[in-house]
């Protein structure tokens, strides 16, 4: 459990003193990250992220990270506190008073409730649980009076409630199925949703013989050494040549947002535990389920009524290694430090990303073999997240070495954490890729105006400042130095900063890969 204890969380913290052997607290510097660690934790891992922060100014400054579990779909629980009950909703300015916490919090969570006698709260705390994990996952708040947290009361026992699975429909199973025997060229579009359902997704892609396009959460489902998987950057041409899109636990947000839109409308299938995705992507089939039945009975019905493919991992193979020499053309040199990365880290390691030239470089330019080791903030896109998920993420996986990278911009939202990271020996090795500047806005602001405004920075000496925290650091100027660096510091349980020069790079995002057109800003 990760958090920050305050006057209307005392009893809480007493408690977690009491349990301390079955419990680890990491306590941090900031709210935001306690809620960024837990959501790292619980992306990493699969299991449950418990945060606490303090109610009122200490909740909201979490709020960030309560957003981006949400949009992210990641299971995650905040306990935190109230103002005393006698003073809720009246209104006399009481200590971290909002007008109505809950009520607010609910916009940003999937259940957020108050615990407003001790006899409740194993009943509240045990769907707020079962909230958080079921259908799409997402976070959930348990809040408790200043008054009431503290006390105690006869609760009846209460069991763990069992997740709820959606039983696959298997006459929308023959439909999807029937739309892709008739395609030529289909593709698959793989999010967060279908990290489960990883081995299935592989062997229905062999079937089909279908390039599986992944943008960031989905990363990892299907390993990109195959010649089947595709990024948003070398997936671009596989989409727009498409007859048919399965979409599988994604938002689709390459379709609907950042690719151009196609000359004409094709069939879709999409496989969601949430109904409501179907209304947004409105597909010609749409399948409500679980990731993993619903695909294996779609292989199911397939492998039944049709063939495998004609083979078509050389010709996607070789496709693969043209565009990778057109991207190489563009991307340097972020893409030779990536590599570098990719080197020094092992295959159980794990790169968390971050909202920054380099990071955005590694949604097509990292490539990773399983799911969950690719950490994103999703479509939320929030400056700074990288660094305190990337302690979470150590956290849940203490014998796996973690890379964040980030932009001197995003680091320095969060780089007190320097101090939690080495007070709770979490050895992350942040690397730092300083240009001066919050670097894409300067970039879009020159693109845009022909000038910029607010987006350079005064950095302080990373490299002093990591020394003072107790951390380690080095330099690295080149993807070589880079390599060793990293190595070196993943003997380490300390974190250690690695600082790189980076000059501004103007041309790192084309448009048609990672942003709307011109005409849509």
């Amino acid at each position: 459990m990760f958090g920050i204890p305050g006057v209307q969380t005392y009893a809480l913290f007493d408690a977690l003193a009491d349990a301390a052997n079955q419990i680890e607290l990491i306590g941090a510097r900031h709210e935001q990250a306690c809620a960024y660690m837990a959501m790292g934790y619980a992306q990493s891992t699969g299991a449950l992220g418990v945060f606490s922060a303090v109610p009122g100014p200490g909740i909201l400054n979490a709020s960030a990270g309560l957003l981006t579990a949400l949009g992210t779909s990641t299971p995650v629980l905040c306990l935190t506190s109230e103002i005393p009950s006698d003073y809720m909703g009246r209104g006399f300015g009481h200590v971290h008073e909002m007008p109505s916490q809950i009520a607010t919090l609910r916009t940003v969570t999937k259940r957020s409730d108050n615990v407003m006698h001790p006899s409740h709260a194993k009943r509240i705390l045990a769907q707020a649980i079962h909230a958080a994990r079921s259908e799409r996952p997402g976070p959930t708040v348990v809040a408790a009076p200043w008054d009431v947290l503290g006390r105690e009361a006869p609760a009846a026992h209460v069991l763990p409630m069992a997740l709820d699975n959606t039983a696959v429909d298997p006459v929308e199973i023959a439909s999807a199925a029937e739309l892709l025997a008739g395609s030529n060229r289909p593709v698959i579009l793989v999010g967060g949703g279908a990290r489960e359902a990883s081995a299935t997704i592989r062997a229905l892609a062999e079937h089909l013989q279908a390039p599986v396009i992944a943008f960031r959460s989905g990363k990892g489902v299907v390993g990109e050494s195959s010649p089947l998987s595709f990024t948003c950057a070398d997936g671009y041409d596989q989409w727009r040549e498409s007859d048919l899109v399965l979409t599988i636990g994604t938002k689709a947000e390459l379709l609907w947002f950042r690719w151009p839109k196609k000359s004409h409308a094709v069939p879709s299938i999409n496989i969601d535990i949430d109904p409501a995705s179907h209304i947004r992507l409105e597909p010609t089939v749409g399948i409500t389920a679980d990731s993993d039945d619903a695909a294996s009975a779609l292989l199911t019905q397939l492998r039944s009524t049709t063939s495998p493919r004609v083979d078509r991992r050389s010709e996607l193979a070789q496709y693969k290694r043209d565009k990778a020499i057109e991207i190489d053309a563009w991307l340097q040199p972020h893409r030779d430090y990536l590599a570098a990365i990719r080197r020094a880290l092992p295959d159980d390691g794990f790169f968390v990303e971050e909202v920054s030239q380099i990071g955005f470089s590694s949604y097509f330019s990292f490539p990773v073999d399983e799911p969950r080791r690719f950490i994103t903030c999703g479509h939320q896109s929030n400056l700074g997240f990288g660094f305190p998920t990337a302690l979470g993420v150590k956290a849940g996986n203490r014998n796996s070495v973690v890379v964040s990278v980030t932009g001197d911009g995003g680091f320095q939202f969060s780089i007190q954490e320097l101090a939690t990271a080495v007070q709770y020996r979490l050895g992350v090795i942040v690397v730092v890729f300083d240009n001066g500047a919050f670097g894409n806005v300067k970039a879009d602001q020159h693109r845009l105006f022909g000038r910029e405004v607010g987006s350079t920075l005064h950095n302080p000496d990373f490299e002093a400042l990591a020394l003072a925290y107790g951390a380690h650091v080095a330099r690295a100027e080149t993807p070589d130095e880079l390599e060793r660096a990293i190595v070196t510091a993943s003997a380490s349980d300390l974190p250690t900063v690695i600082v790189v020069p980076m000059p501004l790079d103007s041309n790192v995002t084309p448009w048609r890969y990672l942003v709307p057109a011109p005409h849509d800003l």
